[in-house]
């Protein structure tokens, strides 16, 4: 197998050089960007005003990074741009402190109720009645506490403007992503080389986040799943991961934070020399997702790009539908300031394809008992049709096209 194996941890770090400095985080023009977006979506849409809450919404619109607690913070967006961060008042010296687009600060003591000072904001902007957008990612006991302290509002999911403008990538955003895709790629190849019998999924995952931050991504791994063998026949993995053996299947998932994006691909590959089904399986998995990327056209749905992925599948006498040996789960799944985020490429999901939209590209494989075969890459449309963050894996005996 090229490029796996003969190589040492200490070597690799060793040989990393950072790179994460050389893009720039998203700007505050942006940002003030996205609120005229959203504007223009709640205008549309007759929203009276709109709950950001403590998050990845919070901050994709305001640039507020504030981690979402068991206290309510988040602000609320009126479809003129007025914006109002409501907070608790011992917080409100690090609201400001935090704030990159400005608006007022309204705040709650800790006897106090936020949720009677939501309902009086929105009074207070002339908002008598109506449904109130609320982000999808509020808390149930925020929904709650709104819900059970006034009558004149109903409470509606705010996905059709947070998605809505989350969904379409920006150049900056899809520049970001490309850079924190290129460096999960490297360590992918430094960990297949720092394989040996024997070596341990935590000692080849301790690798991957120490190689990350190596890069230049300050958290290191966002996440990281390392299987082998058996093992890998479970897509997220198992509770007591085992060592890697000579012939076996190793699928490594890994990605990391870029300026608050989000990057994530995995290789799979056999450590040793594949065998006649490990070799069948990992050739319909690339015909397979080569088969969605196909389908990844302009004016095609979600639902279109995995239903070629079964297609393909199907073909080859798996499946159908979710049945094993074949695929259990969607297609992919939408990427940025979430791991998962929309669109999701799932036969329910008939979002239509459109340029600036970011997902990904992984109908994995697998065989019960014996082991799983997941190539995922991600795709980000294009006015000219869907292009790849990183080029798929080349073959089972080359994995990275060395």
């Amino acid at each position: 197998m090229k490029g796996i194996g003969g190589s040492t941890i200490a070597e690799e770090l060793a040989a990393i050089q950072p790179t994460a400095h050389l893009v720039k985080p998203i700007q505050k023009e942006e940002f003030q960007q996205r609120i005229q977006k959203a504007c223009h979506l709640m205008q549309e849409e007759q929203i009276p005003a709109m709950y950001l809450h403590a998050g990845t919404n919070l901050y994709y619109f305001t640039g507020m990074k504030w981690n979402p607690s068991e206290r309510m913070v988040g602000a609320i967006l009126f479809p003129n741009g007025k914006l109002i961060y409501i907070a608790p008042e011992f917080e409100k010296g690090t609201i400001f402190d935090f704030m990159l687009i400005e608006g007022d600060v309204r705040c709650w003591e800790e006897h106090e109720s936020p949720y009677e000072l939501f309902v009086a904001i929105l009074k207070e902007n002339q908002v008598e009645s109506g449904a109130i957008s609320m982000d999808e990612a509020t808390p149930f006991f925020i929904f709650d506490g709104i819900r059970n302290c006034q009558d004149s509002y109903q409470l509606v999911n705010a996905k059709p403007v947070t998605a809505g403008c989350r969904m379409v990538k920006s150049e900056a955003e899809i520049a970001i992503m490309q850079h924190a895709m290129n460096i999960t790629l490297e360590v992918q190849k430094a960990a297949a080389r720092i394989l040996r019998v024997g070596i341990s999924a935590k000692e080849v995952t301790d690798f991957i986040h120490e190689a990350h931050k190596k890069y230049g991504a300050p958290a290191g791994s966002y996440f990281c799943i390392v299987l082998f063998g058996v093992d890998s026949s479970f897509p997220h993995g198992v509770k007591s991961p085992k060592n890697l053996e000579e012939n076996e299947v190793v699928l490594i998932d890994t990605g990391c934070v870029l300026h608050d994006y989000i990057s994530d691909i995995t290789r799979t590959y056999v450590f040793g020399k594949a065998n006649e089904e490990q070799t069948r399986i990992w050739n319909i998995e690339k015909e397979t997702q080569q088969a969605a990327f196909d389908a990844a056209q302009l004016g095609n749905t979600c639902a279109d790009v995995d239903n070629a992925s079964r297609v393909v599948l199907e073909s080859h006498g798996l499946g159908p539908d979710y049945k094993l040996p074949g695929l259990p789960h969607r297609t992919g799944h939408g990427i940025g300031l979430g791991i998962h985020e929309w669109p999701y490429i799932v036969r329910n999901d008939h979002t239509v394809l459109t340029p600036g939209m970011t997902f990904s590209n992984e109908p994995m494989i697998c065989v019960p008992n014996k082991f799983g075969i997941r190539h995922e890459d991600h795709i980000y449309m294009t006015k000219e049709g869907p292009k790849w963050f990183t080029e798929p894996m080349y073959a089972i005996d080359n994995p990275f096209g060395i």
